[in-house]
């Protein structure tokens, strides 16, 4: 049976008081052939127990023990398991938005700390209280200059990751707000200086670029900033690997930083959550979405926390938010806040230097190969790298999968100039082994007669 919460009495008297005779007659301004007539093709009848033990079955079926070279903005990294112990004590319990300062001090102080460290981390003075992930923030980073300069349109780096690009389209594509993207130079992998200071005119309100960019290249950001700030243009840079400021330089040019912060102790979950921030500078700050939370005394001169900015449409009028889908992910950044104190300074420089000798020993060895070789070597890069070679990835790539290893991902699905090009990552996790195993399968190319 159906489960149906409203009786047909209650139906029919909810269907009167909208003015119209049936359910038929309700939903007639939608097209016949979208609308469902018939029960859907699912099986019925099963007990709980019997649907608990199909799931079992079909969790058991995934593979969760192969070697993954993934990257691309969901990162592999090895998880303390303190995370876990600490995000599930009462005390972080508390209600979902902390309006009650006074009931809340747990919530409030976590975000305080996990804003102060993400300050430090991208070299901004202020940093918010986190956003729903990287792309969406990029989004509205991209709002928050617009606001800032009075101008309405953007300039979008192409090595920028393909999906994040898509979610500003989807903003641009219902807020009438025009964006140019900027190709890249076929050597280094980074922007293409020349074309970006061509593309920005007095309109620009921000300039947007990745780094470590999508390529696993970092960018020249002084250099960036400087065309940017020339004409007048903020300077947005997007970080999808938080890891990389263990060692890479933080970009202080940059009047805006949007980052995804999934790399600090979230683990990989089918697609989410994830952990996006917006940091900027001090002069900005009133424009910058999501909340913000400050440290106070009390009148016994205490040290309290409390919400000191609010823009969203909960809190004040909706034509003056900032933004009205962004909140805080305040589960996740707690995670984040509690590996960084785990780590410490010297941790997190150490764990991003690890990441960078695997992907460098990773790059070496399969660019090695035969009918192999690296591409963009023109610039320094992070923990990831891009490889051509002279068979097809889906040739490859199944060898690997039958070694029990997932290798690069395609980058000819969003660069058609890129063919038979893959993006590989290797994070602390990979092993040397695993490594020298899939430059094996690489070499194992059939040989043509």
């Amino acid at each position: 049976m159906r489960y149906l919460p409203k009786s047909p009495a209650e139906r029919e008297q909810m269907l009167a008081e909208i003015g119209v005779k049936s359910i038929d007659e309700l939903f007639a301004v939608i097209p016949a052939e979208y609308r469902l007539t018939h029960d859907l093709d699912v099986p019925k009848q099963h007990a709980e127990s019997e649907v608990v033990a199909y799931f079992r079955w079909a969790g058991a079926t995934n593979s969760t023990l192969y070697a993954s070279f993934l990257g691309a903005g969901a990162y592999r990294h090895y998880r303390p398991l303190i995370i876990d112990s600490l995000v599930q004590r009462g005390e972080f319990l508390t209600s979902y938005t902390p309006y009650q300062a006074e009931i809340t001090q747990g919530t409030l102080q976590a975000i305080f700390e996990f804003q102060t460290m993400i300050a430090e981390l991208t070299g901004m003075d202020v940093a918010n209280a986190s956003m729903y992930d990287g792309s969406t923030g990029a989004a509205e980073a991209i709002r928050m200059a617009m606001r800032v300069t009075g101008r309405d349109n953007s300039v979008v780096a192409a090595t920028v990751h393909p999906e994040y690009r898509e979610v500003m389209a989807t903003y641009a594509q219902h807020s009438g707000v025009p964006s140019t993207v900027i190709g890249y130079d076929r050597e280094t992998g980074r922007v293409d200086l020349a074309a970006l200071e061509a593309s920005i005119n007095t309109e620009t309100a921000a300039v947007l670029v990745q780094s470590p960019n999508f390529f696993g290249v970092i960018e020249d950001i002084p250099a960036i900033a400087a065309i940017a700030h020339a004409k007048g243009a903020l300077l947005i840079v997007s970080i999808t690997e938080a890891v990389s400021l263990g060692v890479v330089r933080p970009p202080l040019e940059a009047d805006i930083v949007s980052m995804e912060a999934q790399s600090f102790g979230v683990a990989l979950c089918y697609g989410g959550p994830y952990c996006g921030v917006i940091a900027c500078k001090e002069q900005y700050v009133r424009q910058m979405p999501g909340r913000l939370v400050g440290q106070t005394v009390d009148n016994n001169g205490n040290r309290g926390f409390v919400l000191t900015l609010s823009t969203r449409e909960q809190h004040i009028r909706r034509e003056k938010a900032t933004s009205n889908i962004c909140t805080n992910q305040a589960l996740v950044a707690l995670m984040a806040t509690i590996f960084l104190a785990v780590y410490g300074k010297e941790g997190i420089r150490e764990l991003a230097e690890h990441n960078l000798a695997k992907a460098d020993y990773a790059a070496n060895t399969l660019g090695a190969q035969p009918g192999a070789k690296l591409l963009f070597n023109g610039a320094p890069h992070f923990h990831e790298f891009v490889l051509k070679t002279d068979e097809i990835p889906a040739a490859w790539r199944k060898r690997l999968y039958d070694a029990e290893i997932v290798g690069g991902i395609d980058l000819s699905r969003w660069y058609p100039e890129l063919q038979n090009a893959t993006l590989w990552c290797a994070t602390e996790l990979m092993t040397r082994k695993t490594i020298d195993k899939a430059a094996k399968v690489l070499a194992a190319a059939p040989v043509e007669a």
